[in-house]
């Protein structure tokens, strides 16, 4: 694990705290070390808490390297895709932390969440590809038609729409909002409650619940990979 996911464990409790010291992107790096956290987790924890830093849960996409291009570029969305799906199956209870901006993949790893508490003033919520001249992947509004209210679901991923606080939360982006000085409180309590949980019972019913979108985003993503491979050897032999 490098040193922007920074891993605390405590009372059954694995914390993940994501701090590029910008807009955490998820990088490479970043999805790399957000793997082995939720690897260890999964190993000695019963609840994970997923963090951002102040201002900023996620940026999204590592826009320098999709401006960089190349083989990178197919790695870091493969990585990007199959941690949103591991997340929707992983078998213990995720809460998000979001803690400022959710943009980009940062708002579909968001909607990846078990529990999602949102900042109440400050933040910005928008799935923003249309707006930089971005596809939505397949497998992200696979995620993002679980979560989101249908009324929203237009405005969110086809226009690009920005959500203030309460907006999101009336959207489906987040579950619950809070002061910033109050997430920790709010953090504690639910993790509290989930530790009451039957952590077997709890996996099962999650993968059943879940078992209809966990087999679209498996044909999603191989779709997504498929074109993006595609496109890399046209513009190769261009």
């Amino acid at each position: 694990m490098n040193n922007l996911v920074r891993y605390e464990l405590n009372n059954d409790v694995a914390t993940l705290r994501m701090d590029d010291g910008k807009a955490n992107v998820m990088s490479i790096a970043m999805l790399i070390a957000l793997n082995e956290a939720l690897d260890r987790a999964e190993q000695e924890a019963k609840v994970v808490v997923l963090y951002g830093r102040e201002g900023s849960f996620s940026g999204g996409f590592d826009l320098g390297v999709l401006k960089r291009g190349g083989a990178e570029v197919t790695t870091m969305l493969e990585a990007g895709l199959r941690l949103c799906a591991r997340l929707v199956e992983y078998p213990l209870p995720v809460i998000a932390a979001c803690t400022g901006h959710a943009v980009a993949l940062g708002a579909v790893l968001l909607l990846t969440c078990d529990l999602r508490i949102g900042v109440d003033v400050g933040a910005r919520f928008q799935i923003s590809e249309v707006r930089i001249g971005l596809v939505m992947p397949r497998l992200a509004l696979e995620v993002c038609r679980r979560k989101l209210a249908p009324a929203q679901f237009h405005a969110a991923t086809t226009l690009g729409i920005p959500f203030t606080p309460a907006s999101a939360l009336a959207a489906g982006f987040v579950d619950e909002l809070v002061p910033g000085y109050a997430m920790q409180e709010a953090v504690q309590r639910h993790c509290a409650d989930f530790l009451t949980l039957n952590t077997k019972s709890f996996a099962i019913n999650k993968r059943r619940i879940n078992a209809q979108v966990i087999q679209a985003m498996a044909v999603a993503v191989e779709a997504d990979i498929a074109e993006w491979k595609a496109l890399a050897i046209g513009n190769e032999a261009t």
